[in-house]
């Protein structure tokens, strides 16, 4: 699991409950059905609204990338790049064949293939750049679905409380039974402020992070790739791909 993601949960959620609990709160009064169902129930329908069943369908994998999926090392794909280049050099652009099968990302694969197969220079930006287009639409799917569980759910939240008043009011004569179904009204506004701000705005954000990790990434890669069509030097190719990186962690990866 990505250690910053399981960190800020661990922060996030120890820092609320234990904060709770501390001043003598009981967890068993904050997991009531009714108010989980109307937080959750309410947000991802409102949500799956907004969009497709297959964006949907994709939450568990939005979920194992913002969680699970490992930060892309830019300096391997340097490393891997200028090997190409020298070998093209030595061997030819067909020289590479051999090294497709022990390439694993797709659009690096892809690449070289077009490269092997004579694709000139300005169709193989073209179709690069129209993947790397088509790649950041999908991306943006999941960090919109997050994104708007994250404003629906706290709404969601409210809408739960108001009914919970509305059935207090009506049917509880007892005041001091009114005081506690008041109080339980209430935590359907926490789960949908808590899920917002805790849950759903945060993997939005991560999934952003994400996202912006792997088009600089498909960037490096498409300009290696042109790099060795056009038969640059090596080293003046590993010089170029370096501005991909920040000064201070060129050398850190």
């Amino acid at each position: 699991m990505d250690f910053a993601t399981l960190l800020g949960l661990v922060i996030a959620v120890g820092a609320v409950g234990g904060s709770y609990l501390l001043e003598g709160g009981n967890l068993e009064a904050i997991f009531l059905t009714a108010p989980m169902m109307i937080v959750i129930g309410g947000t991802l329908g409102a949500t799956t609204i907004t969009t497709s069943f297959d964006t949907v369908r994709q939450i568990p994998h939005y979920l194992k990338v913002a969680t699970w999926n490992r930060s892309i090392s830019l300096t391997n794909t340097i490393d891997r790049l200028v090997q190409l280049a020298e070998k093209a050099r030595r061997e030819g652009i067909l020289g590479l064949e051999s090294d497709l099968k022990t390439i694993e990302h797709p659009f690096f694969r892809k690449a070289i293939r077009l490269v092997i197969d004579g694709t000139d220079l300005e169709s193989l930006r073209d179709i690069l750049e129209m993947e790397i287009v088509q790649i950041e639409e999908r991306h943006k799917r999941g960090i919109s679905f997050f994104k708007k569980a994250g404003g629906f759910a706290p709404t969601m939240g409210i809408l739960g409380t108001v009914l919970g008043l509305i059935h207090t009011l009506g049917s509880t004569s007892d005041a001091s039974k009114m005081a506690t179904h008041i109080a339980a009204a209430f935590i359907a506004t926490l789960w949908g402020v808590g899920l917002a701000n805790l849950f759903f705005l945060p993997l939005s954000d991560k999934l952003r992070m994400r996202h912006e990790e792997e088009l600089t990434h498909l960037e490096l890669i498409t300009e290696g790739v042109l790099a060795i069509q056009t038969g640059e030097n090596p080293r003046n190719i590993r010089t170029k791909l370096l501005s991909f990186i920040a000064p201070t962690h060129r050398f850190k990866e």
